[in-house]
């Protein structure tokens, strides 16, 4: 490990963990500012349109074709060059490993032949300060991580210092926004083909589960919901149905989001200050509508400022990588070039290892 103290910090960030091929140059000031110089996102969806989700051997071959072309684009849009970066932090897990592999090794040979630290990221610590892309937040606040294949509260006080309150037991609440919008017959990506098709619809009329009603925790559950949607939209037959259950499946999981936030906050609350209590969303689900509605509701009523990031930056993208890189490279952090990939990554690992939400399988605990 080396150690890096400059009074600014100009970093390149690469993120391929699914199926965003993305590059971004961040400025990092002494003080904490950060600009982005750059962001570039490449996508996949013509690729894993036709199979309604996201192929890891087809995302990892585009990710292998894209990355080069990405990586320079984002360089020429900066304003910088190759030559005045300080670092370069490159996802490194969770996430399709044979993407993470591509971006991570992209990543190593840039700090080998420029010189520059390594910084293996966590993606999620990138979603994690993603929202301190648009504005300056301060340490500490509690975080609702929420997009395709990830969902926890978590208490976040410092860089890489994150504590679990809760994570789904099953699916994600994007997994289940994209999977319910593949039974309507909507296109990839579905989550947001889903909120545009629940627009004016009756979100009572179908009757939806409510999943880990009596549990006292903040987990989440939403392979009931995917259940049992996925079988009332085989039995749907003209547009106004479609709509009042797309409707219901949204209501659904922005409930069931502010229930848990909601005890969270509560929680969060027995340990901190007013000047605390700062609450952040973020991941793809961040940018629903619904969804970001009902967590207002909850900062409103249990007395917390409310955060997200830019709607540029709630989807994958690399420059919450590189700001994830920059905060680590500030405090002297860096990796070396055996960095490994890793399919999993809990942010909170203690608490994964003592206390799965899923089963341990032979790579590790699930997040």
């Amino acid at each position: 490990m080396t150690t890096l103290k400059p009074s600014a910090l100009t970093i390149l960030g690469l993120e391929t963990s699914c199926d965003e091929t993305a590059a971004s140059v961040v400025r990092r000031e002494a003080d904490g500012t950060v600009t982005v110089l750059s962001s570039i996102i490449g996508t996949q969806f013509e690729q894993h349109a036709p199979f309604g989700g996201v192929v890891p051997e087809i995302a990892a071959r585009a990710h292998v074709e894209a990355i080069d072309a990405i990586a320079a684009e984002a360089i020429r849009a900066s304003g910088v060059s190759f030559d005045q970066l300080d670092g370069v932090a490159a996802t490194a897990g969770p996430g399709l490993v044979g993407g993470v592999m591509v971006g991570l090794a992209f990543g190593k040979a840039v700090s080998l032949a420029r010189g520059v630290p390594l910084v293996a990221v966590n993606h999620l610590e990138g979603h994690a300060v993603s929202a301190r892309l648009g504005a300056d937040i301060a340490y500490p606040f509690l975080l609702l991580l929420v997009s395709g294949g990830h969902c926890q509260l978590l208490e976040v006080s410092g860089v890489g210092a994150c504590k679990r309150l809760g994570t789904t037991i099953d699916d994600a609440a994007g997994e289940a926004f994209d999977k319910i919008a593949k039974s309507l017959g909507l296109p990839y990506p579905g989550g947001p083909a889903l909120e545009k098709l629940a627009v004016g619809g009756d979100a009572t009329r179908y009757s939806l589960p409510r999943a880990l009603l009596g549990r006292k925790d903040c987990d989440f559950s939403f392979s009931g919901l995917k259940t049992a949607a996925a079988r009332i939209a085989e039995t749907l037959t003209t547009d106004d149905e479609r709509r009042d259950l797309a409707a219901g499946v949204q209501f659904a999981i922005a409930r069931q989001l502010s229930e848990r936030v909601d005890r969270a906050m509560k929680l969060y609350k027995e340990g901190h200050g007013a000047d605390e209590l700062r609450f952040v969303v973020a991941g793809g689900v961040a940018a629903n509508g619904a969804v970001r509605a009902a967590l207002l509701a909850d900062c409103e009523k249990n007395g917390f400022s409310f955060a997200a990031p830019p709607l540029a930056y709630c989807t994958d993208n690399a420059a919450m990588i590189a700001l994830a890189g920059a905060e680590r490279l500030a405090l002297g952090i860096s990796d070396d070039l055996d960095a490994v990939a890793r399919p999993r990554w809990p942010l909170d690992e203690a608490a994964a290892l003592a206390n799965p939400a899923n089963a341990y399988g032979r790579k590790g605990a699930k997040a």
